[in-house]
């Protein structure tokens, strides 16, 4: 069996197995990359709009767009170069917080001061289990880059706290590189958005936005995503893997040692948990119907 690459941070490391395994990077299934597996494809969507990477980006009107679809004032919108500039400059603003270890781990990474007693960082619903907060669950930051796809609406609109949300995660679009934070108050949303180097968000993103949110369905995505969560389910517990409970478009392993290693030799990659703290877990991707086929015919082979 061919040992799976050195896993990153964060998932998404399908050209370090496919440079392991010599071959391209579209033959690997990366499964460690939690994305919206019924989003329509950004590449014909991108490519009307190329044009635009002859222009400096203007972020002002697609923030004010971004706002009236998520149904919050667009003075609190800051639009982001990815869910994970949220998070920093979040963090840069507000640098004491508390985040548990099983959880996101950019939140500690980009704190200054992690303190027991401090302002309480949450992702919601959770990574890597996947399970929505209830609503007795508050915190200071809470960290929403799933939970359109989780909970079929744009926020759980908490007022009192400050939501970092990723459109790469609703749209499929790790390599776009959009996010967004919503602050409590425009006076905050200011102090962020000085923050927020200049020309972060490029101008493809931005051009390709109304494109993308012409093209939302949060309900209908929900109950596809729900609905093929479950077929993964059926195959992993079938192949003797018992998942922890999900609302999310990805489901958590506790027990799974050697499976990164045994997928990854058929070029499927999952998410290894060790940055979570669970050196033997592994968090999967939904996926769809063809992709989990793929995924149950290299269980079988794996074991065989």
């Amino acid at each position: 069996m061919t040992a799976s690459p050195i896993p990153g941070r964060h998932g998404g490391d399908g050209e370090l197995l496919a440079a392991s395994l010599g071959v391209a990077v579209d033959a690997v299934l990366d499964l460690s990359a939690s994305l919206n597996p019924a989003a329509t494809d950004i590449v014909p969507l991108a490519a009307r709009h190329l044009g635009s990477l002859r222009r400096y980006p203007q972020v002002d009107r697609a923030e004010a767009v971004l706002a009236e679809h998520i149904g919050v004032e667009p003075e609190r919108l800051i639009l982001t170069n990815g869910g994970a500039e949220a998070i920093a400059l979040v963090a840069a603003e507000h640098p004491v917080g508390w985040a548990s270890s099983f959880d996101f781990s950019l939140y500690r990474r980009h704190l200054h001061t992690v303190r027991d007693d401090a302002s309480v960082w949450r992702s919601d619903p959770h990574n890597p289990t996947g399970r929505l907060l209830s609503r007795d669950d508050h915190a200071f930051v809470r960290d929403e880059a799933f939970y359109p796809l989780a909970a079929g609406r744009w926020t759980r609109g908490d007022t009192d706290s400050i939501v970092v949300g990723s459109l790469t995660k609703l749209f499929a679009c790790p390599g776009l590189r959009l996010g967004y934070v919503v602050a409590r108050d425009g006076e905050e949303a200011r102090r962020i958005r000085d923050r927020r180097p200049e020309w972060s968000v490029n101008s493809l993103a931005i051009a390709v936005l109304d494109d993308l949110l012409s093209d939302v369905d949060l309900p209908r995505w929900r109950d596809e995503i729900t609905a093929l969560r479950h077929r993964l389910v059926v195959v992993l517990r079938d192949h003797n893997f018992d998942c922890a409970p999900s609302d999310a478009n990805y489901v958590w392993i506790p027990l799974a040692h050697g499976l990164r290693d045994r997928l990854a030799a058929h070029a499927i990659l999952v998410r290894d948990g060790t940055s979570f703290g669970y050196r033997d877990a592994v968090r999967v991707a939904v996926c769809n119907d063809a992709d989990l086929a793929r995924l149950a015919s290299a269980l079988d082979r794996s074991r065989a």
